[in-house]
């Protein structure tokens, strides 16, 4: 029984189709991450998931009663209007101290509780993102590029204790990230987006589907880098070969 499962899923946006014909799957316990270019729908599809944005075409179904926990990409928080991290993880549901602690203290951030939110470094403020998610005890944690803007070791920091935290609480994982190199170490199964689903399954398997390199194959940069030598022949020869 699949925690969400979509059917034929098609979004329109300002009258574009953005994404089209989506079958995927998320199962209890794995950890599944969404891959592609910009304006390839990632950010689209979780909305869909997450029931904010209505499909033109097919379903979305969630398994009832299902828990969501989700970490956005960015939230703005007012600078002029103090808001410490205890007020900010008790809304819109008051918690008690007792477990604002027991959440903080397992994200790796225990002695934030009295910090305004703003005075947080990234690091910080993500764990405490991911805090505030897994305090519904969530079957399911969706990551919207969770970590952008952390360096590669706090990038890489996030993701071990996401790890972790699915070990623990038996959760799902479903992310969207740019960090390939991060991503095809710490997912169970990776979809390749752009509008559609161009390739999916365990990572050495997209890893090596021409499909992904033709998308990912040169000229990324950045995060990528760990991958480009390789990527760059092998392109090559896929190039000679199409």
């Amino acid at each position: 029984m699949s925690l969400i499962a979509t059917d034929h899923l098609a979004v329109r946006l300002g009258g574009r189709e953005v994404l089209h014909h989506i079958d995927l799957s998320i199962h209890a316990g794995e950890i599944v991450t969404i891959v592609g270019p910009n304006g390839s729908g990632k950010s689209t599809l979780l909305r869909a998931i997450l029931g904010v944005v209505a499909p033109s075409k097919g379903r979305v179904t969630r398994q009832a009663g299902l828990r969501i926990g989700y970490v956005p990409q960015k939230l703005h928080i007012d600078p002029s209007m103090p808001m410490p991290v205890t007020r900010f993880l008790s809304l819109p549901e008051r918690q008690t101290k007792a477990r604002i602690a027991e959440v903080l203290a397992r994200v790796g951030v225990p002695g934030v509780a009295a910090q305004d939110m703003t005075t947080l470094s990234g690091g910080q403020f993500q764990r405490v993102l991911l805090a505030r998610a897994l305090l519904s005890r969530p079957d399911i944690l969706i990551l919207d590029e969770a970590t952008a803007g952390l360096d590669q070791p706090g990038t890489a920091a996030f993701y071990r204790l996401i790890e972790d935290v699915r070990r623990e609480l038996g959760c799902a994982v479903l992310s969207v990230s740019h960090d390939l190199h991060v991503v095809m170490s710490a997912s169970d199964r990776v979809i390749c987006l752009n509008g559609h689903i161009c390739c999916a399954g365990a990572p050495h398997v997209v890893r090596a589907a021409p499909e992904y390199r033709a998308l990912f194959g040169h000229g990324t940069g950045g995060a990528l880098a760990l991958y480009q030598h390789d990527h760059d022949h092998d392109h090559e020869d896929h190039a000679h070969a199409g």
